[in-house]
């Protein structure tokens, strides 16, 4: 019997791995202090709540629970979500996701073309990339800063070469504690990159998986309500619920919504009822109004642990990093002559594993930058950690 053979299609062949998920199985070594996960703390999973809401879902409407349902979303869910956004929002602009990865892959489906042009931050969510690569669009890095993209690279670049085939078809923005770099866009940034993208004709994909997760001050008002025709948004519950339950939403134009349902059907018909039903059992009596508070102190002891740490460890060592005001992230930039790719196999034989930054630049980037999450380390791990961390950078600098 002759073996089968499979023929890829091109776009298959545009699929990689994650490459945080490769680096997290070389971390599941015994005894390694991770900060590469971006998991959040399994500590906030509020367990005895679900628990309760699993137990009454069944019993008083078990059939319904577990039956199929609409594609568009459990409507009490898509009411609430609609409720809670700072803008003006019809509940049948929202649609639910499986988690918010799957709005990005509706996304990539729907508006990318072979060699349609986009516009993503440098660096980028690594996963958005996954999910807008196999669609084979040519991916550009606007300028940026600590406070995020810059407005006027934002409107040179949307128009490209001038030609209609080359204007961009949108950019990919996340205004709130980024992933990967922790960094928060003001509210004068917004302001601009929300006016020029409009002028522009350029559409935003806005990303706001974090945006709850602020320690003394929520970040300013969305793209979205600053021009909601323009901005298609995508939110999760995945930071203030759990993320095994993948549940994410988009939040679209009119136009734009019976393509992305359209795109939704064929993926999956729907998110998990049984998911749907159980968090708006939980949430319906402003669950969420005490629960994510105990999320932000939790965060927010932990990023000052590891900010004095790298203060206290890395004096001298030449290594720069940020202050985030919320968030899981921390992003670091290595003395020159330093990659954080060939640093890992290193940090892990002294039981401490990071994120190496180049995967989240859409062209490669810079090879001294790293990603260092605070969530899932108690502090003494993040002692011990940051000065592991350390040890490694005086062993590659000597």
């Amino acid at each position: 019997m002759s073996t089968p053979q499979w023929t890829l299609a091109e776009r298959a062949h545009k699929m990689n791995p994650s490459a945080i998920r490769e680096i997290l199985k070389v971390t599941e070594k015994p005894g390694i202090i991770s900060f590469a996960g971006g998991l959040p703390s399994p500590k906030t999973f509020p367990i005895e709540a679900f628990a309760a809401a699993s137990a009454k879902v069944l019993r008083e409407d078990g059939a319904a629970a577990l039956q199929y349902a609409s594609s568009e979303g459990l409507p009490v869910l898509r009411e609430f979500i609609a409720q809670q956004l700072p803008w003006d929002v019809s509940p049948d602009q929202v649609l639910i996701t499986t988690g918010s990865q799957q709005g990005l892959d509706l996304v990539a489906k729907v508006l990318i073309d072979r060699d349609s042009r986009i516009l993503v931050e440098t660096p980028t969510y690594l996963g958005a990339l996954q999910a807008f690569t196999p669609m084979e669009p040519r991916v550009a890095n606007i300028a940026c800063d600590a406070e995020g993209p810059d407005p006027d690279d934002l409107a040179r670049q949307a128009a490209g070469n001038g030609s209609a085939a080359d204007r961009a078809r949108f950019v990919y923005l996340l205004p709130n504690f980024q992933n990967p770099t922790g960094r928060t866009m003001s509210d004068a940034r917004r302001q601009a990159l929300a006016e020029r993208a409009l002028a522009a004709g350029l559409p935003v994909i806005e990303d706001n998986p974090y945006g709850d997760l602020w320690f003394d001050a929520p970040p300013p008002a969305p793209l979205a309500a600053r021009a909601p025709d323009n901005t298609l948004y995508l939110g999760s519950f995945s930071k203030v619920l759990a993320p095994g339950l993948r549940l994410g939403y988009l939040v679209a134009p009119k136009s734009l919504y019976p393509k992305l349902l359209q795109a939704k059907q064929a993926a999956d018909l729907h998110t998990p009822t049984f998911n749907q039903r159980m968090v708006a059992e939980v949430i319906k009596d402003g669950f969420l109004d005490t629960h994510v508070p105990k999320i932000r102190a939790l965060y927010k002891a932990q990023c000052e642990a590891m900010l004095a740490a790298l203060s206290r460890e890395f004096e001298g060592l030449g290594v720069e990093w940020n202050r985030p005001v919320g968030g899981m992230f921390l992003w670091l930039r290595l003395p020159a002559g330093l990659d954080s790719v060939k640093l890992l196999p290193m940090a892990v034989e002294n039981n401490v594993a990071f994120v190496p930054g180049a995967p989240f630049y859409a062209d490669g980037g810079d090879p001294r930058t790293l990603r260092l999450s605070f969530v899932t380390a108690s502090v003494e791990q993040i002692n011990i950690g940051i000065a592991a961390l350390a040890k490694t950078l005086r062993q590659a600098l000597a």
